[in-house]
């Protein structure tokens, strides 16, 4: 087949293939540097770094049950792997993702109008490829990685018009949302997405034209509902034989509980006497962080009978949460509004607690044993997994270089800002000039699925800021599809460009 052509030169034969990576020559140097940090993190920590979650996980390969506070989807990942008996393994595979999600993020942002300026889609790859708090949390045994690639292929899928693949997509964000709950809202966008580039009117088509019918306009967001919905429901059918309750995870109430702490005054609320067991006589401002409402061994919920997370204590949990924000709705928004803005700080202040925190950072010295039971069993678990001993060595000089570099490149949060404002202010004055898009909106759903990942953490639970990490390529994927000069042009003109979502052959190939 004749190749593309290439940078306005006609393909020929195998000349134009082999010219084709010159191209990308800034998209390969950044990638290399990924790769090659990435490669100092596996020196420098070997084999993994540690997180308190990490030994649930691991316990849940070997126990494969439903667990009541996390969904078992990174489990299933890890026993993929574990005929490897090597963490060491996971990291890397983990990196290989990070990696990966670069090349889609790039991918993405050139498909959308062939012949764009490849800085661009270069510099949107840049945060998921050299943040050194990106690296570290893919060397960390903690879903978030997985959850991010997931979600990001399911994202640059969007632009097919193919059952196929819009059923690829529900399964991808079914995926997502067994190995992070965060991953439900999502499913609802993307399928709002598809109904929405149904109903809108391409450019350039009649002004009368008649609209899909209703069964057309439903179809493709039907098909993403069912492919998701199955392996959910499949999911929760088996929590339910577990735990005789319904759900994916047995601690929503119990999480919403502990946000509303932050605001929660029993004296206006006046809850029932079975819920005053759960109030807080300090003032907000002098309350602990929302996540010592779930572990700490002197929270009210904690002090309970039974386990914290059982459907008792969950229900109770639950419905506390709602008398408080029925009753408190502004300081509920102002508290969740508060929560989200500690994504676009400057500095990087500690929050919730210096022990959470040190966890996102490059070690100094070997990570202590885990102190609490619960992680104590898992580490057990955690030695029959590597087939030996575990923990954390540390090698220098390689450490310290990822340390030094950790001090001086991240993504600050006005950056991060400013990034989300880009497509909106963009379309903005677009509108206000009278230029109408050639592709539609093609970064909102980039953009949505960005918001909603940053937003739904701070409402539900608790600010962290490895939350924050999955939403940045989608976001910088948003920019760069919005401020792209080639998506504007007449009815009528290049026909390249992309109709909402048409799928065609992209021109630039890797």
């Amino acid at each position: 087949m004749r190749p593309e052509a290439h940078d306005g030169e006609p393909g020929k034969s195998g000349r134009g293939r082999w010219r084709l990576p010159r191209g990308h020559r800034w998209f390969l140097a950044v990638l290399a540097l990924g790769a090659a940090l990435r490669a100092l993190a596996m020196l420098g920590y070997r084999p993994a770094l540690w997180f308190p979650d990490s030994y649930t996980y691991i316990v849940t390969v070997f126990k494969p049950r439903p667990d009541l506070v996390r969904p078992a989807g990174y489990s299933m990942f890890l026993k993929l792997l574990e005929p490897l008996h090597a963490f060491g393994a996971v990291t890397a595979a983990q990196h290989l993702l990070g990696l990966a999600t670069g090349v889609l993020v790039y991918r993405a942002a050139l498909r959308v109008a062939p012949g764009a300026p490849r800085w661009v889609a270069t510099l949107a790859t840049v945060p998921v490829l050299l943040d050194a708090y990106q690296i570290e949390l893919e060397h960390l045994l903690v879903s978030d990685t997985l959850f991010m690639f997931l979600v990001v292929s399911a994202v640059v899928l969007c632009t097919t018009r193919r059952t196929a693949t819009i059923a690829a997509i529900g399964l991808l964000l079914a995926a997502a949302t067994l190995t992070r709950t965060v991953g439900q809202p999502l499913i609802v966008v993307l399928a709002a997405w598809f109904v929405l580039r149904g109903w809108l009117r391409p450019p350039g088509s009649p002004r009368r034209r008649p609209g899909p019918g209703p069964v057309r306009l439903l179809k493709p967001a039907g098909v993403l509902l069912a492919a998701a919905l199955v392996p959910i429901i499949a999911y929760g059918a088996w929590f339910y034989a577990t735990y005789q309750r319904v759900g994916l995870v047995g601690a929503n109430g119990v999480f919403l509980y502990a946000r509303t702490m932050s605001f929660a005054d029993c004296a206006r609320m006046d809850p029932p006497p079975d819920l005053k067991v759960l109030c807080d006589p300090r003032p907000p401002e002098r309350r602990p962080p929302s996540q010592e409402y779930i572990w700490a061994k002197d929270a009210p919920l904690v002090l309970l009978p039974g386990i914290t997370f059982s459907k008792e204590n969950d229900d109770l949990a639950a419905r506390f949460a709602m008398l408080a924000i029925t009753t408190q709705p502004l300081d509920y928004a102002v508290s969740v509004l508060e929560e989200l803005s500690r994504s676009f700080t400057w500095d990087r202040p500690i929050y919730p607690d210096a022990e959470i925190y040190g966890y996102y950072q490059f070690p100094v010295t070997r990570p202590e044993p885990p102190g609490r039971y619960p992680a104590q069993v898992g580490a057990e678990y955690a030695k029959l997994y590597e087939q030996g001993a575990i923990g954390t060595e540390i090698v220098e000089p390689f450490a310290g270089w990822l340390r030094a570099y950790q001090s001086m490149v991240r993504l600050p949060g006005p950056v991060l800002l400013g990034i989300l404002l880009v497509p909106p202010v963009a379309a903005i004055a677009r509108r206000r000039a009278g230029t109408r898009l050639a592709a539609g909106p093609a970064w909102l759903v980039p953009w949505s699925v960005a918001v909603v990942l940053l937003i739904t953490p701070a409402a539900a639970a608790e600010f962290d800021y490895r939350y924050v990490l999955p939403a940045v390529p989608l976001a910088c994927l948003a920019a760069a599809q919005s401020i792209r000069p080639d998506q504007l042009r007449p009815s009528g003109g290049d026909p390249r460009v992309k109709q909402f979502g048409d799928d065609i052959p992209p021109n630039v190939q890797l």
